[in-house]
């Protein structure tokens, strides 16, 4: 990698290059991509790669950085190496960001580190501001529905933070509908802006359409960002031909295995792969576009290893959307 210039000046025309959404009916608007920060950014990576790739997601008009309290590793590690890419790079842009952490996963020892307790939660959020080296975060999001914390006192604190100026607007992740339901509809009783919910959701992955949590957010306004929207790297060109010595599936067991590679979806891989190319995309542009393909999706997270693979999904919003009769074959295909 060339060395990087000290000081940067973002590219002025990095808002032509990138379309953003309104998050379900609030103010705010999210880049229809967004970069995570859950692999790539620990102690273990190559620092001026990081800082290398938060550079050209801003130029690119990727102004949302997402994050969480125990993204590493080791847990902690990515937003204290983003606050110092942050302090470095983007002091004169903190306004045009969007920086986002979650709390409700194990963090640290004892009974007080995990899940939605209200003094899990602050504590979280303040250790995430002085990790960061900020003010305030964009939006703070319950990581996970905690089964044995009242619901009320997991947005209760979330309003406090939002009272106290900590963040300003509050997210949920991974809840169902039900429990989006019932956390919306108490948010609005406690005036608290609960605005987003991060879901998984892919090509392979139609969770949320098939538990009504998509149809249920955007009929009641709530926005919904995506994770994984490649499947961990199943819905690109990586595994097309076996699994190379360098990709996720040989070299970190912790979130993609060899098993999940089987025949039947390998063929479905390829098969997306052709009509892919017969839409003139990749297979990435295509199951990227294919999430945010309508309203009710806001924004995709995408993950990366280096700068280029940044530019490279982000094409996928120069295409032309889809016809009717593509995506009733992507629905068969993947079946």
């Amino acid at each position: 990698m060339s060395e990087l210039s000290e000081k940067y000046v973002a590219d002025g025309d990095r808002y032509g290059k990138m379309k953003y959404n309104c998050v379900g009916k609030s103010g705010l608007k999210f880049p229809a991509v967004s970069l995570g920060f859950w692999h790539n950014f620990g102690d273990g990576s190559d620092f001026e790669n990081m800082r290398a790739m938060m550079r050209t997601a801003f130029d690119r008009g990727i102004t949302q950085f997402d994050l969480a309290n125990n993204y590493g590793p080791e847990n902690g590690a990515a937003e204290r190496n983003c606050g110092k890419i942050l302090a470095q790079d983007f002091g004169a842009y903190r306004d045009e960001l969007i920086v986002t952490s979650k709390a409700g996963y194990d963090m640290w020892p004892g009974p007080y580190g995990n899940w939605g307790s209200r003094k899990y939660l602050i504590a979280s959020c303040d250790q995430s501001l002085k990790r960061l080296g900020l003010d305030y975060l964009d939006v703070f999001y319950h990581h996970r529905p905690d089964p044995d914390t009242p619901l009320e006192e997991t947005l209760g604190a979330l309003k406090t933070l939002v009272d106290s100026g900590k963040i300003l607007y509050a997210g949920i992740s991974n809840y169902n509908k039900e429990q989006t339901q019932a956390a919306l509809h108490m948010a609005r009783q406690m005036h608290l802006p609960l605005i987003v919910n991060q879901r998984r959701y892919s090509i392979f992955d139609r969770t949320i359409e098939k538990d009504g949590t998509k149809e249920y957010c955007a009929k009641e306004g709530i926005g919904i960002i995506a994770f994984s929207p490649l499947a961990q790297g199943l819905l690109t060109n990586r595994y097309l031909n076996g699994i190379p010595s360098d990709s996720r599936v040989a070299r970190d067991h912790r979130f993609l295995h060899a098993s999940d590679l089987t025949d039947d979806r390998l063929s479905k891989i390829r098969a997306l792969n052709d009509l892919a190319s017969e839409r003139g995309e990749t297979l990435a542009e295509m199951a990227l576009a294919w999430v945010e393909k309508d309203s009710d999706v806001c924004s995709v997270i995408i993950g990366a290893s280096r700068p280029e693979q940044i530019l490279d999904n982000c094409r996928f919003t120069e295409h032309a959307g889809f016809t009717k009769e593509e995506l009733e074959k992507i629905d068969e295909i993947a079946g």
